[in-house]
């Protein structure tokens, strides 16, 4: 129980702190829509997920374990946040979207950078390794170490799904739709630091 309780306790915080995840489900839902923002969340959940799989193969561990493969990994992360940062951030032209129409992130695309952004994200890494580490011990059943991970999806799932179906409200959505190229200063700015500040981050 207290193992299942340290799990839960870990997910809910790493979940609801503000980072690159966050970010991007914001813009593609205001910018796009509710089914942008929601295909965005269940991206950031499958990537999740793929955190999960290697850490249960144990990679993770020597991932955690190699600072030279913990480096590649977070140097990977950190330049694809700046990448997506600085792209934003030189966004000058409004964008217009016909929601009736379905213009503008096709579905694929909505979930793909939701996938993309998870799966580079150094900090989602940390997250599921270190939770790994710290709480589940070789004696735990594969199917209960199955369970956390799948937990762990389905609470980045919900999380972000909220979050989509608020910034995709009518009056929400027009609100940052009339402040958008402040926004994409803001959104860009934000992750290019966050991908700036993991790659100067000590790897232990």
């Amino acid at each position: 129980m207290t193992e299942v309780l340290a799990v839960a306790v870990i997910t809910v915080l790493a979940v609801i702190a503000p980072g690159a995840d966050f970010a991007m489900v914001v813009r593609g839902s205001y910018l796009y829509g509710r089914r942008t923002g929601l295909l965005g969340a269940a991206g950031v959940a499958a990537g999740v997920l793929v955190h999960v799989t290697y850490t249960m193969l144990g990679v993770g561990l020597l991932i955690a374990s190699s600072a030279f493969l913990f480096t590649v990994v977070k140097l990977t992360g950190a330049a694809y946040l700046v990448y997506i940062g600085v792209r934003t951030f030189r966004t000058r032209a409004e964008v217009t979207v016909d929601l009736e129409h379905r213009t503008g992130l096709t579905p694929l695309a909505a979930l793909r950078t939701g996938f993309l952004t998870n799966v580079l994200n150094p900090k989602t890494t940390l997250f599921v390794v270190s939770t790994f580490a710290q709480v589940v011990d070789p004696g735990t059943p594969l199917l209960q170490q199955a369970g956390y991970g799948l937990f762990m999806s389905l609470a980045h799932l919900l999380w972000f799904g909220v979050v989509a179906l608020f910034f995709s409200h009518d009056r929400m959505r027009g609100l940052m739709l009339r402040g958008q190229r402040v926004l994409n200063k803001v959104i860009g700015t934000a992750l290019a630091g966050l991908g700036v500040s993991l790659a100067l981050a000590p790897t232990h």
